[in-house]
C-alpha cells in the first residue's frame, strides 16, 4: 500500500495532479478544495497523502486503480469517513470537497443541511444522509466556517444582479461554485460594479486571467 508520495508538483488538471517522483511521474486525483492552492505550487516538492480505490465494474472485470492524494493527514482521515456515507463514493467525495474538511466537519456536527446542500454534488437529500450518518463522528476535525464560506455557498444572502450574473456564467459552461467565487472576488475589487451587466464583465475577465 502506498501510503503517502514525496515528488515534484509538474501538472494541475481540473481534478488531479501529476507528481514526479524519480523517474516516475504519478497522477493523483486531488479534493476540489486544493485545486487552486496546486496551482501556485507546480515545480515545489510536495507531499501527498495518498489512498488507493479501485474504480470501475467489479462484475464487468473492468476495474482500474487510482490513487488520491491529500496534503494533509487529516483531509485523508475525513475524507475515509466521508466515504462511508451511502450514495458517496470517491468521486463524488471529491468534487463535494470544494471547501475545507474542517469546515465542513462543522456543518455536519451543527446539522447544518443547508449549508451541506449547496457543496458541489450533494443534493437535499444526500445533505441530510450526511447528517444523520456523520453527526457525533467528525468532530475531530471541525472547524468554524468563516463568512467567506458561507457565502460562497450562498448563505442566502444573493441579490436578484447577483444571481443572474452567477446564472450568466453557469450558462458559459462554469461551475456554479466556481461562478459564485468569481463574484465574490469582483465584489471585493471592484466594488463599483452593481449591474448585470457590469458584474458578468468582471467575472468573465478575472476568469480570463486565472486560465
Amino acid at each position: 500500500m502506498i501510503a503517502s508520495l514525496t515528488g515534484d508538483l509538474r501538472h494541475v488538471d481540473e481534478d488531479r495532479i501529476h507528481l514526479q517522483v524519480g523517474p516516475i511521474l504519478y497522477e493523483l486525483l486531488v479534493p476540489a478544495a486544493d485545486v487552486d492552492r496546486l496551482k501556485d505550487d507546480v515545480g515545489l516538492e510536495l507531499t501527498f497523502h495518498t489512498l488507493l480505490y479501485l474504480q470501475g465494474d467489479a462484475n464487468g472485470g473492468n476495474l482500474e486503480p487510482r490513487l488520491i492524494g491529500f496534503l494533509r493527514r487529516e483531509d485523508k482521515k475525513f475524507f475515509e469517513k466521508f466515504i462511508t456515507v451511502k450514495g458517496i463514493g470517491p468521486k463524488k467525495a471529491l468534487k463535494a470537497l470544494a471547501l475545507p474538511t474542517g469546515e465542513i466537519a462543522h456543518a455536519i456536527e451543527s446539522k447544518d443541511a443547508k449549508f451541506l446542500c449547496a457543496l458541489p454534488e450533494i443534493g437535499k437529500r444526500t445533505a441530510e444522509q450526511i447528517v444523520a450518518e456523520l453527526s457525533g463522528k467528525v468532530a475531530d476535525f471541525a472547524t468554524s466556517i468563516p463568512e467567506s464560506s458561507a457565502s460562497v455557498l450562498g448563505g442566502g444572502r444573493r441579490t436578484p444582479v447577483e444571481e443572474d450574473a452567477i446564472m450568466a456564467l453557469v450558462a458559459l459552461g462554469e461551475r456554479r461554485l466556481d461562478a459564485e467565487q468569481l463574484l465574490e472576488r469582483v465584489k471585493l475589487t471592484s466594488p463599483a460594479a452593481k449591474t448585470t451587466q457590469a458584474l458578468i464583465g468582471e467575472m468573465l475577465r478575472m476568469r480570463t486571467v486565472r486560465a
